[in-house]
This record gives structure tokens, C-alpha cells and sequence, in this order.
């Protein structure tokens, strides 16, 4: 019986030939200049990935280890001359490695099943889980295990992790926003994602989101109880629940909306989960019922940044003293190409002085759940950044990611540097909710 031909060998040709090795790639690829190993580049990568595909190699423990070696950061796409489709390859790769099953472990099965198949695709065990973890961090008992010093009797992989977990919210995003919020003056109608990390985590966020697009004359239709993007699962391999949840999402938003054509937009304010809900056009190109749908999909989806620039940011004169700098998620800069969007949402408010971040661009580390899966290379990514944000001497590191978010605050916490991180959009909310409150001003 002869073996199933892998992914990689059913794609268009011309995907992988695309690579010039012309080698402009290399000072962009973090695991490559870490470690100078062709291996870890993206061309390196590519010619292992060609190899598969033209069945003169096998899927091996080796080539799976290597792939997930990779932060999928994208910074390869914005330096690559050739426009190599980069994203379909290394996701493409992701799904053949979980196919062959060649790293397969019962713990990794366990955490792959219980998080991919499990919690992230049942919004209701989601947010229960969320619940769960909210009592354990205010309740006390998070304080007195550290205090007791219970924390070390974890396994070590499990101890690493325990400071990047995310402080859950009080308040999930259905009970901070209503299903419809607008304006006296509405001049468009959108929706809004409150996606997974950020509604359990950032739900503020998700408010001040609201909050600015009201400002600026959106009616904001927000559907209950919202399913994940599904990035989690196509950056690890898992496309048939990727595409399941690109369905969910996109039925979702046809009943609250009535169509997406009522729709002005589709409005994220995530960078990782952006790039992959404008990718649902391609991902479910090959399914009848879903392809025409989710191509409007992909054409209505703007980041939150993106939006405000195309729909004209309003400038802002607020009481806000700050020195700001910005750190890029990557899959926002890399992946939509959007990076002068979001200084411009900075630079509308009066006050703020903005400052650049040297290697803004480059990866913190987070990369999705790379800080739990390579925690010795994100380590090292997150110090670089973090050195540069001190230099700045900023008192508030903007990011639009709560992957970064997470990351970046961990990292801040950990040297005791009294640096907040902020999403832009937060930070524009706050302006606008203190100039309202000028003397002389009418109060809302």
C-alpha cells in the first residue's frame, strides 16, 4: 500500500518554485540570526518543504520538530522580492506533520485535543474555563500558592508558564457591550469580532473598540457569544477545524447582520486573528456552499487601525501626556501589511509624544503559543525587545496583539520596569473620553 501523498505535493507547483534562494530573508528570520543554521531559515525551510513534495524526502520527527521551529512571524514575506506565499506553505507543512503523526506524544495529543478540539471550539467551555481561572487569580489562591511556594512543585515546563497566564477579566465582552450600539449620526454599519484571548482577557479593550468606532459614527452590531477565528488551529495544522470555525463565524454574522452585504465592514482590533479571519476567502475556496460567502468575508474584514485611516481618524485635543511607543504585532505588519495605521491612530491625539522602537518589527516571542512551545528561543526574543523598550524610556509600550500583550507584560513585570502596555485603541478611547471632559466641553 502505497504512502498518502502529503499536502505539500497537492499544492500548486508554482507555490514552492516561487523561492529565488536569493537569501534577503535570512537577517529577518529570528531563528535563523539566533542560530545561523540554514535549517532555520525561511529558505531553508522551503527547500525541506519542496523536498517533501517532490516525495524525495519523508515527513520525519526531524522535519516536524523544525517547522515548529519556526515562529511563523511572516517577517520573511515583507523582506522576500519573489512574493513567495509563505503562510500556505509553512501552514500547509503544519498539517502534514500532524498527519503523519510524527510527533506524536500522549501529553502533546492531551493539550493539542483538549485545547484545539475542545475549549476553543465551544465558546461556553471557553468562557467557563475563563471563569475558573478568574477565581483562582482574585479569589486569593493564586497569591497564597506563590506565597506557599506551591508554584514549584509543578512540572518545570508547567512552572515556566504559570507567570504568562493572562489576567481574565472580570467582565466577558456580552456584558460590557450590547448586541447593537450606535450614534445619533451614523454614516456606516459594522460589525465587530470580540475574538477569544481578548474577550477573556481584554474585554476593555474590546469596550474602548466599541467605543471609538461609535465616536466616529459606527453603528456597531456585536453577535453574542462568538466563536474563535480558528487561527489557533491553521497555524498548527489543524485546517478541517479551522475551516469549521470559519463557517460558524461567517453564519454567525449572516444571521445577526441579515446579510454581510448590510455590512460596511467587519471590524477586528486582534493582529493574529486579522490576518487569518482575511484569509477565510482562501481557506474555504474549494467548498461550494461557503466559497462565494466567505470571499465577501475576506473583502469586508478590516482591522481596527486599517478602518479608521480609510474612514478618516478624528484628531483628538485631550489632557494626554505621554511618551508612547509602538511594538508591531507580527501578523498585523507582516501579515496585512498594516503598520502606518496604527502611528496614525497614536499621532491623532494631541499630547502624546511619540517615540520609535528600535526592531519594531521584529517578533517578541509570543508567535501564538510559541512562548509555551519554545520557551527557550521566545526568552530571547522577548529580552531583545524588552531592551529596547527601556531605551526608549516610554512610560506606555502600545501593541495591537493580546498574544504580545501577554508576552510583553510578563516580561515588563519580570524586571520590575513600571512601563504599562496598551492597545492604540485604548489609548485613543481614554483621549476621547477626556476631552469630553475638558471645561467648556459638552460631557457624555
Amino acid at each position: 500500500m502505497s504512502a498518502p501523498v502529503p499536502f505539500l505535493a497537492q499544492l500548486d507547483y508554482s507555490v514552492l518554485q516561487q523561492c529565488m534562494h536569493c537569501g534577503l530573508c535570512l537577517p529577518t528570520c529570528p531563528t535563523y540570526v539566533y542560530t545561523n543554521l540554514e535549517r532555520h531559515s525561511p529558505r531553508g525551510r522551503i527547500s525541506l518543504m519542496r523536498a517533501i513534495a517532490d516525495r524525495e524526502m519523508d515527513i520525519t520527527k526531524l522535519f516536524g520538530e523544525e517547522m515548529y521551529f519556526c515562529l511563523g512571524c511572516l517577517a520573511c514575506t515583507t523582506a522576500c522580492p519573489a512574493g513567495v506565499n509563505y503562510p500556505e506553505l509553512f501552514e500547509t507543512a503544519r498539517a502534514d506533520i500532524e498527519k503523519s503523526r510524527v510527533l506524536t506524544k500522549p501529553k502533546r495529543n492531551f493539550v493539542r485535543w483538549f485545547l484545539l478540539d475542545f475549549v476553543f471550539t465551544r465558546p461556553t467551555v471557553l468562557r467557563a474555563l475563563g471563569k475558573l481561572i478568574y477565581f483562582f487569580q482574585f479569589s486569593g489562591l493564586q497569591t497564597f500558592a506563590r506565597r506557599i511556594r506551591l508554584v514549584g512543585l509543578l512540572p518545570k515546563d508547567l512552572r515556566d508558564l504559570e507567570p504568562l497566564t493572562p489576567a481574565i477579566a472580570s467582565r466577558f465582552s456580552d456584558t460590557l457591550i450590547r448586541r447593537v450600539e450606535t450614534t445619533g449620526h451614523r454614516r456606516f454599519r459594522v460589525g465587530f469580532l470580540t475574538g477569544c484571548v481578548q474577550d477573556l482577557a481584554f474585554s476593555d479593550v474590546n469596550r474602548d473598540t466599541v467605543d471609538v468606532l461609535i465616536a466616529h459614527d459606527c453603528e456597531v452590531l456585536t453577535p453574542r457569544r462568538q466563536y474563535c477565528c480558528g487561527s489557533l488551529h491553521g497555524h498548527n495544522g489543524e485546517v478541517e477545524l479551522a475551516k469549521k470555525l470559519a463557517r460558524k463565524n461567517i453564519e454567525m454574522f449572516e444571521a445577526a447582520a441579515g446579510s454581510l452585504d448590510k455590512l460596511d465592514a467587519i471590524i477586528t482590533n486582534a493582529g493574529g486573528c486579522g490576518s487569518h479571519l482575511k484569509n477565510y476567502g482562501h481557506l474555504l475556496a474549494a467548498d461550494s456552499d461557503f466559497a462565494a460567502r466567505a470571499k465577501v468575508w475576506s473583502e469586508k474584514v478590516k482591522d481596527i487601525h486599517e478602518w479608521l485611516a480609510q474612514i478618516g481618524v478624528k484628531k483628538i485635543t485631550a489632557d494626554c501626556q505621554e511618551r508612547v511607543t509602538y511594538h508591531e504585532s507580527c501578523h498585523l505588519c507582516h501579515g496585512q501589511r498594516i503598520s502606518s495605521q496604527p502611528r496614525k491612530v497614536l499621532q491623532s491625539i494631541s499630547g502624546i509624544e511619540m517615540v520609535e522602537l528600535k526592531e519594531a518589527q521584529w517578533c517578541c516571542g509570543s508567535a501564538g503559543i510559541y512562548n509555551i512551545t519554545q520557551p527557550e528561543m521566545s526568552r530571547r526574543l522577548l529580552e531583545r525587545k524588552l531592551d529596547h523598550i527601556r531605551d526608549t524610556k516610554a512610560s506606555i509600550v502600545a501593541s495591537a496583539n493580546p498574544g504580545c500583550a501577554i508576552q510583553l507584560q510578563s516580561g515588563l513585570k519580570r524586571r520590575g520596569y513600571q512601563i504599562q502596555v496598551k492597545h492604540p485603541v485604548s489609548i485613543l478611547a481614554q483621549a476621547i473620553r477626556n476631552q469630553r471632559q475638558l471645561p467648556g466641553r459638552k460631557k457624555s
